[in-house]
């Protein structure tokens, strides 16, 4: 099973809500800050966490985005900041 890296970001404006998905996004064992996760996650992990997520979210006020990033890129972080509770840089450009 080829996994790739990829982000996951949410803006859930529901405290109840928000603990849910963070708590769902924890027992994957991905690792992130706030709402902002970093992962390894192949096509059908991906959907079958997304099933779960959507299950715990509104989405007529939820956001929530998988973002896939590119591996031929190479990661680098903006700020020395941007390294904290990451395996990898937190924010990437390429």
């Amino acid at each position: 099973m080829k996994r790739k890296s990829a982000v996951i970001a949410y803006d859930i404006s529901c405290n109840k809500r928000r603990g849910k998905v963070f708590k769902c996004l924890k027992k994957w064992r991905l690792d992130g800050q706030y709402s902002l996760f970093e992962c390894l996650l192949s096509n059908k992990e991906a959907e079958e966490l997304f099933l779960q997520l959507s299950a715990l979210i509104d989405e007529s006020e939820d956001a929530l985005m998988l973002a896939w990033l590119d591996n031929n890129q190479q990661a680098r972080a903006v700020t020395e900041s941007g390294r904290i509770g990451f395996q990898m840089p937190a924010l990437y450009l390429g």
